[in-house]
């Protein structure tokens, strides 16, 4: 899907749109790995494209265990082995799919929803968008290491760095975040990335 096709489907965007975007975002960039992409860095230090995958696909598991009750991944997203036995496109869709059903459950006007966040249950606006900044900073980072183009959009990261105001400072203290990185270029991108301690032009 083009930055145009997500930009569309956020102009009004409801809590599941945005999501829908981001799941869109990370298939779309995985779909595009070519074999030997696998084995490269990243911008999340010492991971590989392999190991993101595992992560993004492992954090999306969780959101969807944590709302159904339901199994979680099967390893600590946070210790990815980096080893891979199933198609890479198969074994994510697994996981996209267990979290937009999970979420598609939950009343977006709800008072909150469980999240396998430190902080708990959150309004549903905030704890889906969570997991849609998960998938499409994850989508980010793979895009980057692999040589494709970014698909963030300026809309699509103005509507997550909304979310990441209301989240991400608790957990820079389990490292699950960097530091902010230094800059502004007025880019609403390149203002997400290092809001999330990512710098925009990194390179491998």
């Amino acid at each position: 899907m083009t930055n145009d096709g997500l930009d569309q489907a956020t102009k009004n965007s409801t809590t599941w749109d945005v999501l829908n975007a981001a799941h869109a975002m990370l298939r779309t960039v995985v779909r595009g790995v070519d074999a030997d992409g696998w084995t490269r860095p990243t911008p999340c230090e010492q991971w590989t494209v392999t190991q993101v995958l595992q992560h993004a696909a492992g954090d999306q598991l969780a959101f969807a265990a944590a709302i159904t009750g339901g199994p979680g991944p099967a390893e600590n997203p946070f210790a990815p082995s980096g080893t891979l036995d199933a198609d890479p496109l198969e074994f994510l869709d697994t996981s996209l799919l267990a979290a937009a059903d999970a979420w598609a459950g939950i009343d977006a006007t709800a008072e909150s929803a469980a999240t396998p966040l430190p902080q708990g249950a959150l309004a549903p606006r905030i704890g889906a968008g969570a997991c849609a900044l998960d998938a499409a900073v994850h989508a980010w980072d793979i895009a980057v290491a692999t040589g494709q183009p970014s698909p963030l959009s300026p809309l699509v990261a103005t509507e997550l760095l909304f979310v990441a105001r209301d989240i991400v400072e608790p957990l820079r203290q389990y490292c699950a975040y960097a530091p902010v990185v230094d800059g502004s270029d007025g880019d609403e991108v390149a203002g997400l990335l290092r809001y999330l301690g990512r710098r925009p032009d990194w390179k491998a």
